[in-house]
């Protein structure tokens, strides 16, 4: 459901309930003018009617920084988008999409401790298991912290459910050379382009090994090939800069 439609419906159920109450309300009055036991009812409804206008307060608010994160990310304005998501978090902690959304701007601001540190929420409320995107981003961060043979672990088993995602490959082979398991790496890198000719990071991590095993004439071929597959301008303006320094 999109944004404004939430908001209206909500207002709207906000507007029902708030007159329901009144005409409660305005009914019981002469009830208790009459006879003071009808008195609790008479505030029994007053503290319901706050109750559930406080409940869907907090839906509308939620929904309203939900997509302002959703508008910050897709401008890159990461700290807005923290600043909102945290809030939509903390009015509704229990809906997995704000946790989602925070860790979005979490990754772009490279808060990958506490982007970790979340991890737990998530299980809790992934009934089926984290999705693929969660799981990625958690390795990445992984990976980013230098946690590298928790990301070989992790990519592995991505790759044991799904053998054709070629970022697990890619996750892999990125940790494999970081821990300059050269020849490891290679294989990985190697599938993930099987899979996915036109993966940029699988293209410059497979150049990237050889470059550094003082291949750099095959680091260069690697770059090279990637003229038969379909790349945006600049993928190959980066891939002409990593020749460039392959062939110094």
């Amino acid at each position: 459901m999109q944004s404004f439609e939430f908001v209206f419906w909500e207002a709207l159920k906000a507007l029902a309930l708030l007159v329901a109450a009144l005409l409660a309300v305005k009914a019981a009055r002469p009830l208790v003018r009459r006879d003071r036991r009808w008195l609790m009812l008479y505030v029994a409804v007053v503290a319901v009617t706050a109750w559930g206008a406080q409940i869907v307060g907090k839906d509308i608010a939620a929904e309203v920084y939900g997509e302002s994160v959703a508008k910050n990310l897709d401008r890159h304005e990461y700290a807005l988008a923290y600043s909102n998501g945290l809030r939509a978090v903390e009015l509704r902690p229990a809906n997995l999409y704000y946790w989602q959304m925070l860790a979005r701007a979490k990754f772009g601001l490279r808060q990958y401790q506490s982007l970790l540190a979340d991890e737990p929420a998530f299980q809790a409320l992934s009934r089926k298991g984290l999705s693929e995107d969660d799981v990625l981003r958690f390795t990445y961060a992984r990976y980013a912290l230098g946690e590298y043979n928790q990301v070989i672990s992790i990519a592995r088993q991505i790759a044991g459910q799904n053998p054709d995602y070629p970022k697990s490959y890619v996750l892999a082979g990125m940790a494999e050379t970081a821990l300059r398991r050269y020849s490891d790496a290679e294989p990985d890198f190697l599938q993930a382009l099987k899979i996915l000719p036109n993966q940029q990071d699988a293209v410059e991590g497979l150049a990237q090994v050889y470059f550094l095993e003082g291949d750099a004439k095959r680091a260069v071929a690697v770059l090279d090939a990637t003229a038969h597959y379909d790349f945006t301008a600049d993928q190959r303006r980066r891939f002409e800069e990593l020749k460039a320094l392959y062939e110094q």
